[in-house]
Formats: C-alpha cells, sequence, structure tokens
C-alpha cells in the first residue's frame, strides 16, 4: 500500500507537473511561433539551445543550474539581492530545472503545428482587416489545437518523468522537493521493493495512459 511519504511525493509531483505544463505553454508558445515563422539565421542556432535536453545529460543539465542558481552564480546572485533566497533545495528551483528540461517536448510540438498551418490562412485573415494578435488568437490557435494538446501532454509527463535534474537540483527533501522518481529510488535503496513496486506500477500505468492518449486524441497521429 502507499505510504503518506508515498501520497505526499504524488501530490508534489502532480503540482510540479502541473504548473511546469502551463508555464511552458506561455514561454514556449511565442519561441516556437518565431522558429516557425523566420527566417533569421538564428533560426538553427535558438532550436538548437531549445532541443539541448533532448541529448544531454541530466546531470549535466543538473550541475549548470547548481552553478548558476547557485550563491555565486548570475541568478542565485539576483535572486539574493531581491531577497528571494536561492532557488536550488527549494519547490521553484525543481520548477526552474523542469520547465528548462521539459523545454523541448513543448516547443517542438507547438512548432510543428504552426508551420503546418502555412501562409494561406494568415493571408485570407489579414485580407479582412484583421490584426497579427487578432489573426493569432482566432485562426492560429484553433488550427494548433492537436499540437497545444501534445504538448500540454508530453510536457506534463515528461515532468512526472524527471529523475536526474531533480534530484540534483531539488535534493531529497521530504515534502518539498522529494518527487515519485526519486521516492521510488529511495524505496528501492532502502530495499522496500513491495513500496517501490507500488510506486513503479503507478508510473507505468500514468505512462501508457499518456501514451495511449496521445494517439487516440490527436487525427494527426492516428493517420496512417
Amino acid at each position: 500500500m502507499l505510504t503518506p511519504g508515498d501520497l505526499s511525493a504524488i501530490r508534489l509531483t502532480l503540482e510540479l507537473a502541473t504548473l511546469t505544463t502551463a508555464l511552458l505553454l506561455l514561454i514556449g508558445t511565442p519561441i516556437a511561433w518565431w522558429l516557425a515563422r523566420t527566417r533569421s539565421w538564428l533560426k538553427a542556432p535558438v532550436g538548437a539551445v531549445v532541443a539541448l535536453p533532448l541529448v544531454l545529460p541530466p546531470t549535466v543539465i543538473g550541475f549548470y543550474l547548481l552553478v548558476v542558481l547557485g550563491p555565486n552564480g548570475p541568478i542565485g546572485q539576483l535572486t539574493q539581492a531581491l531577497g528571494l533566497g536561492l532557488l536550488p533545495f527549494t519547490f521553484w528551483g525543481l520548477v526552474a530545472a523542469s520547465v528548462l528540461y521539459s523545454m523541448p517536448f513543448v516547443v517542438q510540438p507547438l512548432q510543428n503545428a504552426f508551420e503546418a498551418i502555412g501562409d494561406r490562412p494568415l493571408e485570407a485573415a489579414a485580407t479582412l482587416r484583421a490584426s497579427p494578435l487578432d489573426c493569432f488568437f482566432t485562426v492560429v490557435l484553433p488550427l494548433a489545437r492537436p499540437g497545444y494538446l501534445t504538448a500540454a501532454i508530453l510536457g506534463f509527463a515528461h515532468t512526472v518523468g524527471e529523475f536526474g535534474v531533480v534530484l540534483m537540483i531539488g535534493g531529497n527533501i521530504p515534502e518539498e522537493t522529494r518527487v515519485v522518481s526519486v521516492q521510488i529510488y529511495d524505496h528501492v535503496e532502502a530495499l522496500e521493493y513491495t513500496q517501490a513496486h507500488w510506486l513503479s506500477a503507478g508510473m507505468l500505468v500514468f505512462s501508457f495512459v499518456v501514451l495511449l492518449a496521445l494517439y487516440a486524441f490527436n487525427p494527426d497521429r492516428r493517420r496512417p
């Protein structure tokens, strides 16, 4: 059965994944729109930076986040000067790390959705004197809805499954930074295999449901 520590880890993981996904959709939308529309030579470098978490080991990302967010790092010095303290080993440090680590899983589906729209719908809206902002909210967003669904599902699921980054930047603090993946690690380390089985089986079912939803509700993925 699930222990109180397990339930706390599940609650914290869901809060982290929900907040991270919401922030990524807000931050990722303008980035993805720019990548989909620009012809600047900066497109390739910016796209490569966004995709770095796909190839970098989580420990590398976690290490540099500790450096940047730490007491001697630029962001760490800024947060201290603002009276906010340091982000490492706090819930908000986990949020910052998760936003960075899950970025490509949100930006790339949105970019693909925006690129698939093409220029014709925007040109038609412009002939009706719609402003660029009106075009985006009344034309682009409805047409890109499947991309947003994919981005939200992948961003949420990837955040739930994080381990290396959250362990390095958040540590293992009960009620504060101990998420499900870290809780499973603790159970295995303590030879508590029954508790580890309960949480691991839950993660397995969750992963299957996420992939099932991704393929069932995204019409583009159902096409042969």
